[in-house]
Formats: C-alpha cells, structure tokens, sequence
C-alpha cells in the first residue's frame, strides 16, 4: 500500500493504492473522494469533467460530505459547509496503512454560520475491489446539537439508462420529484428521466446491474435512509458543472440520515459510512 501526495486540477489531495492496482484519490478541499480505480482499470466514481476545482466550491461527482445540513432543510449553504472548507491529512497509523483519514474542526468560518464545537473525521479504506468511506461526528462542546449528514455517492454507468437498481422493494419513498410518499413495489429501479426519492435504508445491500458488471452498496444502520438521484437530462442541461450528456454516466446512491436528524451529546459520537464492493 502506498499513500502519496499530489495536486489534482490545481487542488491538494492524497492517493491510496494497492500494490495490485487498486487506487483511490481524495482532495483535501472537502475530504472529497474524487476516484476509485479497481485493479482492472475500471473508474468506478464518476467525475463531472466540468467541476469545479477553485478551493471554494462544491465538487459535482465523486463522493461529497453533506454536513450537518442536507439539501436545503435548513439555514446552511446546501448540502452543509463540511463539502466546501479544507480538511487536513492526519498521520497514517501503521497498523491502518490501507486508510487516509481527513479531519475538520471547528473554527472562525464554521462559526459565522454554525455556532458549536465539533469534530468531523472522514476514513477512506482502500482494498481489492471495495471502497468504504466512513463519517465520523464528535460533539466537542458543552451543549447538545443536531445534525443530518449523507455520503453523496456519484457511481459511475455505462449507460443510465441501462442498469438496475436491485434491493428497494418493499422500502418506504418519499419521491421528491412528484412530492409522493407511497412503497416502493418494483422489483429493480431503472433509470432515464429526473429520479429523485429518498428511502428507508434496507437491511441488505443493495446491487447496481448494468452490463460491465455489479456494485454492491452497502451502509451503516446509523445510516438510516437511502438517496438515489440522477438528474436526467432536462435538468443535467441546467447544471453549468455537469454536462448536457453527464446524466447517462452517474447515479448517486447516498448512505443519508436526514429524515430524523442526530442529536448529539457533549462528548458523544456519532458514525456512518457507505461501503463499495465489486461483486
């Protein structure tokens, strides 16, 4: 395992791999995981060639931390500030040499908009075919307070319109494009105009078919929603960071806890994480 540092569009950021080819490549603007590489060459995040990489603005692909707000349910910037301030690098541990873990405290620019004292660490575990991302939380003041948080996984398609998404029968849906609440009956999700729906995350992992293979995508039970998006293209064409055509090759599915946000005691702490595997 071998952990380098290097400059990616213009950005700092730190890349794992495996001495069998496996690799993935965080930016510190956001604890941002902006690649994974199986050792058959095969990129499995998809990246907007049009992101943003000027140290203030959101990354559109990979996999941003939403934190401590989610979407617009509250007073914060979207998805949170946790996406758009610069984390830093801790030491590797010897014995965690398959890790890069990234870590934001609290300060001025925090405070301006969020007043309380935390920690966030953010744990990228690299290994043969699986990638497992890990949110940790700590309430480092003397007062309680709540958050929501989302791992917002960009995985990248062959074709959208194309693959399946297995495991959501039987799951709560709130879909946000029609303002519908209603259980989810299809067997498998497909995919070709704007998806937008927030689950109740189920037991088992859930399976991305499409014709190059299958991803299996599991979370943590803290964790208790599931997010699946693409924008289709009526709204990829609004997007001035996504391609006309970027929608064809993402979907997000996000390990999420928004619908009953975390309430944090001092000195308590809170995880989840979303992990990847190549079946």
């Amino acid at each position: 395992m071998t952990l380098q540092a290097l400059v990616f569009r213009g950005q700092p950021a730190v890349r794992l791999a495996l001495p069998g080819g496996d690799s993935c490549t965080v930016a510190l603007h956001g604890a941002h995981v902006l690649s994974w590489t199986t050792a058959d060459g095969v990129e499995r995040l998809y990246l907007s060639p049009d992101a943003r990489f000027d140290g203030q603005s959101p990354i559109r692909g990979g996999i941003p931390v939403c934190w401590p707000q989610f979407n617009l349910r509250g007073s914060l910037p979207k998805h949170g500030f946790a996406r758009t301030l610069p984390w830093t690098a801790e030491p590797q541990a010897d014995d965690r040499r398959d890790t890069v873990v990234l870590a934001l405290r609290d300060g001025a620019a925090t405070r301006a908009l969020w007043p309380h004292a935390f920690r966030a660490r953010l744990a990228v575990t690299l290994a043969a075919r699986s990638l497992r991302v890990a949110l940790a939380i700590d309430n480092m003041g003397g007062e309680p307070w709540s958050f929501a948080a989302a791992l917002h996984s960009y995985l990248r398609v062959d074709e959208a319109t194309e693959v399946r998404l297995e495991g959501l029968q039987g799951a709560n849906r709130w879909d946000a494009v029609r303002d519908d609440r209603h259980v989810e009956m299809a067997p498998a999700l497909a995919f070709g105009s704007e998806f937008d729906s927030v689950y109740a995350a189920p037991a088992r992992p859930l399976r991305l078919v499409q014709p190059s293979g299958t991803l299996e995508i599991s979370q943590s039970a803290s964790c208790t929603e599931t997010v699946v998006w693409n924008p289709g293209p009526l709204l990829a064409a609004k997007l001035d960071d996504l391609p006309d055509d970027g929608w064809r090759h993402m979907l997000c599915v996000e390990a999420a806890r928004i619908d009953e946000p975390v309430l944090l005691a001092p000195g308590a702490q809170w995880q989840g994480w979303q992990q990847l595997r190549v079946a």
